[in-house]
């Protein structure tokens, strides 16, 4: 199979878990990203069996009833309430992936896997959703044009809303992972990733439920991807042409974490001041210290000031680009936004 999961709770077989080994020395061999695509599948996942997503329920009193019914219907058929998860639904996690991004590539996916997938659906299936996956993988065409479509209207009304407040705690949950890789090393970062991962034998080691494999990740390394709305427990891709991917819950996910732009600047307000609270929300991407002047509403000259005060503190990062200076968010100043999230 190639996305298995499971969280702890209901093994069937406790000895399952799928070994990811890595070389010695591979620290580049590890990578992380984000997926648009898996927070989508997980959030519709969500919503079909809320009461066993508890963390989830304040992002869920707000969307649920905005959902578009039958797009949501038919994405709740392919993707199912656990287990298997069909692959083409999204495309290989990156750091720089764009919601757009994830989109485009489901409008464009290989017809012949897809088919592939949608019949293992098929399998775990019965009844009328049965049904309704043969038809789709007899026209898989005419299928992930649908699927496509319900994607984009179930994002836009449950996901787009909080996607800012969602990735930055994606964000700042994979900057305090790779400052611990720096600092400590692989074993160390594997080992607080979920009580589901160990380290051990040069392998970073998950228990899954009904699955176990040996990966061979030197050469192809292995991609660490946090996820918000798969809070229970973790996921494997192992099966090429994909790279290994381990996904894997975000730290600092709360029953607020949906909270908005508003309350989140408030509770950093309370401890930076208002106005390097907004600089520092906003320092996710490269900005000019006229940039930051300009959308705080200051003076150059006090946007200079509040900058200094974040550098100082670890909190801000700043480099000469020409007769430019460019400010951009550190791990620390990535960890803080998210602990507040």
């Amino acid at each position: 199979m190639h996305r298995n999961t499971g969280p702890v709770e209901g093994v069937d077989h406790p000895d399952h878990r799928v070994e990811f080994h890595l070389g010695p020395g591979d620290v580049e061999a590890v990578r992380f990203g984000i997926s648009p695509g898996h927070e989508l599948a997980h959030a519709v996942r969500v919503l079909l069996r809320p009461e066993r997503h508890p963390l989830q329920w304040g992002w869920l009193r707000a969307v649920r009833d905005r959902l578009p019914r039958e797009s949501f219907r038919l994405l709740a058929g392919v993707i199912g309430t656990d287990g298997y998860m069909p692959d083409f639904l999204t495309t290989a996690p990156r750091w720089d992936l764009t919601p757009e991004d994830e989109l485009e590539a489901l409008r464009s996916a290989p017809l012949t896997p897809m088919r592939v997938d949608l019949g293992k659906m098929v399998q775990r299936s019965s009844g009328s959703r049965q049904r309704a996956l043969r038809e789709m993988r007899a026209d898989p065409r005419r299928a992930r044009a649908a699927i496509a479509q319900a994607c984009a209207e179930v994002w836009d009304a449950a996901l787009a809303p909080v996607w800012p407040q969602l990735e930055r705690l994606l964000r700042a949950d994979v900057a305090v992972r790779a400052r611990v890789i720096a600092t400590g090393g692989i074993a160390s970062m594997a080992g607080d990733l979920h009580e589901q991962v160990t380290w051990g034998g040069g392998a970073v080691r998950v228990s899954l439920r009904r699955h176990s494999e040996m990966v061979d990740c030197r050469g192809s390394g292995l991609v660490l991807v946090p996820s918000v709305m798969s809070s229970w427990g973790c996921m494997v891709l192992t099966e090429p042409p994909a790279q290994p991917t381990l996904f894997y819950p975000a730290r600092g996910v709360t029953a607020g974490w949906s909270r908005d732009e508003t309350d989140i600047a408030d509770a950093l307000g309370a401890l930076l001041g208002p106005a390097r609270a907004a600089i520092l929300l906003r320092a996710g991407t490269s900005r000019t210290t006229s940039q930051v002047a300009r959308d705080a509403g200051i003076a150059v000259s006090t946007a200079s000031h509040h900058l200094s005060v974040l550098r100082e503190a670890g909190l801000v990062s700043s480099r000469r680009d020409g007769v430019r200076m460019l400010h951009l968010r550190t791990p620390l100043g990535e960890a803080m936004v998210g602990a507040v999230l």
